[in-house]
């Protein structure tokens, strides 16, 4: 027989009133996400985290599978960039998503989502390879020159100092002109948190945040 080294997930109860105190959501529902949160924690590695492939295995039902949007979500879910993402950061990103959460911080995750390569800054190539993946995932096909008209659309009214990228003030302001960019940011299933049957209804909600 091997040795088990498998750690369980750690508790909330020491820092529940904390994480209640930081969010939208009461002790209760922080107590019922950590019931979600050992659920697919412990669906391939139970080592506490959830892995990529444990996100894969949530969202497509398959560990193998990788696209664009299970990278962005993963990367927004691990904030401590650690390769897995702990309770702490699975109850503060889907805080971002939550109806009761100010614009604000819901416009600079949405920034975060489209800054692929993390210069602080949304590039053209970055916006599309997001209308892309946006495409394969709804299953359209679309001719190359509608596909670059809709990403240099996008792109120049987004650019309003026209230096070729976006920055966070650029895209704060496009985002206050195009309210529609930010209505995957709330998922109104986070209001009745205790009432969602699996974390996959979670999971799978926080990707439609990439067609934003």
């Amino acid at each position: 027989m091997g040795c088990n080294t498998s750690k369980p997930a750690p508790s909330p109860s020491h820092d529940r009133s904390a994480l209640a105190s930081d969010t939208p959501f009461s002790e209760g529902e922080i107590e019922y996400l950590h019931k979600l949160f050992q659920k697919l924690s412990d669906s391939v590695i139970k080592d506490g985290l959830i892995h990529k492939e444990e996100l894969g295995l949530a969202i497509f039902n398959n560990v193998n599978q990788r696209n664009l949007f299970l990278d962005r979500i993963f990367d927004l879910f691990d904030a401590n960039k650690n390769g897995g993402i702990g309770f702490e950061e699975f109850v503060g990103t889907l805080s971002v998503f939550h109806p009761n959460t100010p614009k604000a911080v819901k416009i600079a995750h949405a920034f975060k989502l489209y800054d692929l390569r993390h210069t602080g800054f949304i590039e053209r190539e970055e916006v599309r390879e997001m209308v892309l993946a946006l495409l394969c995932e709804s299953d359209l096909v679309l001719p190359d020159d509608v596909v670059e008209m809709i990403v240099e659309k996008s792109f120049s009214e987004a650019d309003a100092k026209g230096d070729g990228k976006i920055d966070e003030e650029e895209w704060k302001a496009y985002a206050e002109q195009n309210p529609s960019l930010l209505k995957h940011m709330t998922l109104p299933y986070l209001m009745y948190v205790s009432n969602l049957s699996s974390t996959d209804a979670i999971l799978v909600w926080c990707m439609l945040c990439m067609a934003s």
